[in-house]
């Protein structure tokens, strides 16, 4: 089978984030796989060594981008694709989706997997975009997923509940938690890494220009959420607290 995953490089969640003059500083900041897409990378592998084919990786990005994909190819992907984003001044979901869907346009994929969403944009938008931009099925939040031929059944979450979809091929998944428990490298598979092919493209390579891709949406502002107030605890008798809690009710929150 012919397999590709999108892969985004992300903050790691235990960093801090820090905004100045309207700006994420990132800096310092560690990077890791965005975690969604570690259990699109594992349940990719699961699919190639059931089904046979092969697994590529492909992320936009700049140069910093390659230690993500060396980590994707050390889980136990076969190659690597990073395409180089420097040339493209402002970028959105139009902008990442619409360059991986050029990529994958002639790549002829029989299954494409992503996460879930991005932990740090948390749009949700790029695995439909491209499906939609290829012309393929897509199935989002997936849990479960099962192969048989040009067919797939899929179990994906809706608000606590489980849908099953039956599908065809070719087809697109987002993947999120409960789907797979994702591999950590192992050592063989980090000095094997070092030698699986990673390939470097820039738009021109993909016949696109700059233009076609800048963002349709803007930023307007970037700020942290204000911090939460200590809460209250209400002393004396349930008769006292309730007088106390409308009270409040009515004078601070003001709902009443």
């Amino acid at each position: 089978m012919n397999i590709f995953v999108l892969l985004k490089r992300t903050f790691d969640t235990e960093e801090k984030i820090v905004v100045n003059n309207g700006n994420i500083v990132d800096d310092e900041a560690e990077f890791v796989v965005n975690p969604y897409d570690e259990y699109a990378i594992e349940e990719a592998i699961k699919i190639r060594d059931e089904h046979g084919g092969e697994v590529t990786v492909v992320s936009l990005g700049d140069e910093d981008g390659e230690k993500e994909l060396r980590t994707a190819l050390a889980m136990g992907a076969d190659k690597a694709v990073l395409i180089n984003d420097e040339d493209i001044e402002e970028s959105d979901q139009f902008t990442t989706a619409t360059v991986l869907a050029t990529f994958l346009k002639d790549k002829n994929p029989d299954i494409i997997l992503a996460g879930n969403m991005a932990v740090d944009g948390g749009s949700g938008q790029i695995g439909p975009r491209v499906a939609e931009e290829l012309g393929i099925n897509a199935v989002t939040t997936i849990t479960k997923l099962t192969i048989d031929g040009e067919k797939a059944t899929v179990e994906r979450d809706v608000e606590g509940d489980v849908e099953t979809v039956e599908v065809s091929l070719p087809l697109l998944v987002t993947c999120q938690q409960g789907l797979n428990e994702p591999r950590y490298p192992s050592l063989p598979g980090i000095m094997k890494a070092k030698k699986k092919p990673l390939e470097e493209l820039e738009l021109d390579d993909l016949d696109l220009d700059e233009d076609e891709v800048q963002a349709k949406t803007s930023v307007v502002e970037v700020f942290l959420p204000e911090k939460k107030t200590a809460g209250k605890i209400l002393e004396g008798e349930l008769d006292q607290q309730v007088s106390e809690l409308v009270s409040l009710l009515r004078t601070e929150a003001k709902v009443i």
